[in-house]
């Protein structure tokens, strides 16, 4: 179904799919914090699969380009946790509908001293934005601005391998998150 060419488009109308994960070296967990002239939020490495991409080489692609890290030299890929996403984001292009794949993968000490530390994200207008990969102890994660907001389920493990028995969480909309 297509809109009509004096129609706009219709927010959450298109779906797209974004693979992430949670890397461990021992209790802590990267995550990428990106600082905006009003806001500071953190989110965990990952990116949108690109147009027939398997999600594996997808997740390896991104966080290769992330974090430096082959994902060989890591342990686990599981998949973790599935967010939806339906927020509205400002600007012109309409809002997609965003599924989020949380994976987790566990890497050595030897491996995370070889990874990045900052992490280059292109702006739509041809810039970039520069992150910086902070390891956090994932305990200290639930009062995190993290996106998407998986913080509390995070902490709440009792350790970082715990099996997860429900990979749905709560759904993001525009009633209970505002875009930063």
């Amino acid at each position: 179904m297509t809109n009509a060419p004096d129609t706009p488009p219709v927010p959450f109308s298109r779906i797209k799919i974004r693979a992430g994960a949670l890397v461990f070296c021992g209790d802590d967990v990267a995550l990428i914090r990106r600082d905006r002239a009003d806001s500071t939020h953190y989110t965990p490495p990952g990116g949108n699969v690109e147009d027939g991409e398997d999600l594996e080489e997808a997740l390896a692609r991104e966080l290769s380009e992330e974090l430096d890290l082959d994902v060989a030299q890591a342990e686990g890929g599981d998949l973790m946790w599935v967010v939806d996403q339906r927020v509205t984001r400002p600007g012109p292009t309409p809002s997609p509908r965003k599924l989020h794949l949380i994976y987790r993968l566990h890497i050595s000490p030897e491996v995370r001293a070889g990874l990045a530390e900052t992490e280059q994200d292109e702006l739509p207008d041809g810039g970039y934005e520069t992150g910086v990969i902070e390891w956090i102890d994932y305990r200290a994660t639930a009062g995190l601005p993290l996106f998407p907001p998986l913080g509390p389920a995070l902490a709440a493990l009792p350790d970082p391998r715990a099996a997860v028995t429900d990979a749905s969480l709560e759904a993001v909309t525009d009633e209970n998150y505002t875009w930063v």
